[in-house]
């Protein structure tokens, strides 16, 4: 997390006591709890909104924040419409912040621990089919400056399942592509070892070799992928970029690069990967987040069917 952005949580809390308790805060949420930086980016702005209407009400010391407060606000948030999975979060945010206060002798106790998610439903990801998938890997014309960059991009995120802010922050030294694999860090900081195929390791490899030493600045670190100005791309010109290919596919307008992970899991598993393997790759902690990918492929459910029933 940049300087600048965790500034701006510190000064969105403000509503906090005097002293350190938003530093403090911040990084009991990185060391202690081990979250991602955009995660922590996230429940600031959540815990900054809830604070906020928090002082509305009048309540402008965190001994004042109890379960009936954030019960109301909960009941608010439905009311702007905000979604199930936007208001679990907040929720999250909101607990997490008490249970910290908690713990620095700033409250005694604020019953968090009765406080209950919302409940949400389970949506299915979108999943592309393999046709369509390829179609996007070569929506990439020769012709552009940065066809071998975007090419990179969009084989390594459909080889490897990585997300958006995995792949932005992937270094050279993380990739040995004599044998084939990348190590990128997910959500907890938490390392994993993913598999690459032989197009991924090419077109990465082309890559390297013809483009990016001419986009790469005395100051540029060992990121892998630069933008125009010599710079590690970030994660929200990932987003664009694979949106603007995927509209050039001909692809649905909602498919984004999330998807390719999602395409990723689900080729693997129709594939007879088994769920163990898909789980580690994608870095999940619980296997149960993995196993919804076992929903998507009709075809794949189809031959289990067909294959186990006794009437077949």
């Amino acid at each position: 997390m940049s300087q600048v952005q965790r500034q701006s949580i510190v000064v969105g809390l403000r509503e906090l006591p005097a002293g350190r308790p938003a530093t403090d805060f911040l990084d009991y949420l990185t060391i202690e709890a081990g979250l991602s930086d955009n995660t922590i980016l996230a429940y600031g702005r959540d815990l900054r909104e809830f604070l906020g209407y928090a002082g509305g009400r009048g309540v402008g010391q965190i001994a004042d924040v109890n379960v009936h407060l954030v019960q109301i606000y909960l009941g608010e948030l439905a009311r702007r419409d905000k979604s199930e999975n936007s208001a679990k979060r907040a929720l999250v945010a909101i607990r997490m912040f008490l249970r910290f206060a908690k713990l620095r002798g700033l409250i005694e106790d604020a019953g968090e621990e009765i406080l209950e998610s919302p409940k949400t439903w389970q949506r299915l990801p979108i999943v592309c089919n393999k046709q369509q998938v390829l179609k996007l890997l070569e929506a990439p014309d020769p012709k552009e400056p940065f066809y071998l960059r975007d090419r990179a991009m969009l084989e390594l995120l459909y080889a490897t399942g990585v997300r958006a802010s995995e792949l932005a922050g992937l270094r050279t030294t993380d990739l040995n592509l004599d044998i084939g694999y990348l190590r990128c860090f997910g959500k907890g900081h938490k390392e994993r070892v993913i598999p690459m195929g032989k197009v991924a390791i090419t077109a990465t490899l082309e890559y390297l070799r013809d483009l990016r030493p001419k986009l790469v600045k005395p100051k540029t670190q060992s990121h892998l992928l630069l933008s125009r100005t010599g710079g590690p791309l970030s994660r929200i010109e990932v987003w664009r970029l694979v949106k603007k290919y995927a509209i050039r596919a001909g692809m649905p307008r909602n498919v984004t690069v999330h998807t390719l992970r999602h395409c990723f899991a689900t080729h693997l598993l129709s594939g007879g990967a088994d769920l163990r393997s898909v789980q580690e790759m994608l870095g999940h902690v619980d296997i149960g987040t993995t196993q919804i990918y076992t929903h998507v492929d009709h075809e794949r459910l189809r031959r289990i069917h067909k294959q186990f029933h006794p009437r077949p």
